[in-house]
């Protein structure tokens, strides 16, 4: 019997090429001299389609059009805003993500993040390096810190309440924001951004992307967290004005932010470069071996899945498992 034939959008870690190709005739999209006359060819029989937010190709609903067979797609990463999950939906085809296997490792480097930006320790350790501290003395104390601060998540989901329990290891009180007040938490609930960045001075968003979450932090938000505000960025780049943000991080309206996600990335706008007041990081919030290599299995088991008949590990809400 033949395998099933899957195309691969982008470049992916060999452990996900190695292990599809086990079960999969594997098309590599960016690999092509000629793209679409590519997709012509293997359009009939594609069945699944492996892809990430890294690759830059939008899955939406024409892509998937192409594709009579399409039966899943599997998404490197626990967010998939480069899906279009409901045409997936209207299709029958099932969308799978990572969620769980990086939601530490992503709380881990908010922390480290937030201490970076409150602390200056990357400045700190230049000003070691650069030879400074024996010719000029100690590094100056910074106006930031994590004593008596309070902060504010955006997003408390899986990654948010990892977030949050590092958080009150430190010590800090924790608020937050969604489309819904949860239940089974004991943090204080605003009902909108700038509710919760007013009643804080630290901002911490790790909600998902997408058309509902775009621009989400904007200049009124930025405003409302103020000139002591610390602003963290773990979630993706579209939720912010970037606009805005770099306005109020030269004007001091907030005090400075960590960003390890940008919009039009790694083409990040080159302002952010010139700001004194900013920490960014390429992206690097899942970026282990350990985690990576444990997220690249999970898109794997999904995939093998569905080639050897067996329910999806991690189906999104969108479109949830009924059957092959």
């Amino acid at each position: 019997m033949s395998k099933p034939a899957l195309l691969m959008t982008g470049p992916m870690m060999p452990l996900i090429g190695e292990g599809a190709a086990k079960a999969f005739a594997v098309h590599w999209l960016h690999e092509a001299a000629d793209r679409e006359a590519l997709l012509q060819k293997i359009a009939p029989e594609i069945s699944a389609i492996c892809t990430g937010g890294h690759t830059g190709v939008k899955t939406d609903d024409a892509l998937m059009a192409r594709f009579p067979k399409l039966r899943i797609i599997g998404n490197f990463g626990v967010g998939y805003d480069s899906i279009d999950a409901a045409a997936a939906a209207r299709r029958g085809v099932i969308v799978t993500n990572t969620p769980d296997v990086l939601t530490e490792e992503v709380a881990d480097t908010t922390l480290g993040l937030l201490l970076t930006t409150a602390r200056e320790l990357n400045k700190a350790e230049q000003w070691l390096r650069q030879g400074r501290w024996a010719k000029d003395g100690d590094y100056r104390l910074t106006p930031g810190s994590l004593r008596d601060r309070s902060v504010g998540i955006i997003g408390l989901g899986r990654i948010g309440k990892a977030i949050a329990r590092r958080c009150e290891a430190f010590g800090l009180p924790i608020s937050y924001y969604g489309r819904h007040k949860q239940p089974d938490v004991s943090y204080t609930y605003h009902a909108d951004p700038i509710a919760l960045a007013r009643n804080v001075d630290t901002l911490i968003v790790a909600t998902p992307g997408g058309a509902e979450t775009k621009n989400l932090i904007n200049a009124a938000v930025l405003e409302a967290l103020g000139p002591d505000g610390i602003f963290i960025n773990i979630a993706r780049g579209t939720v912010v004005d970037e606009p805005a943000l770099i306005d109020a991080l030269k004007a001091r309206r907030i005090l400075a932010a960590g960003l390890d996600v940008f919009w039009n990335e790694p083409k990040i706008d080159p302002a952010f470069l010139e700001l004194d007041n900013a920490v960014l990081l390429p992206h690097v919030g899942s970026a282990s071996i350990h985690t990576r290599n444990a997220m690249g299995q999970l898109v794997v088991d999904n995939l093998v899945a569905y080639a050897t008949g067996k329910p999806p590990k991690t189906p999104v809400p969108e479109t949830p498992f009924k059957g092959w």
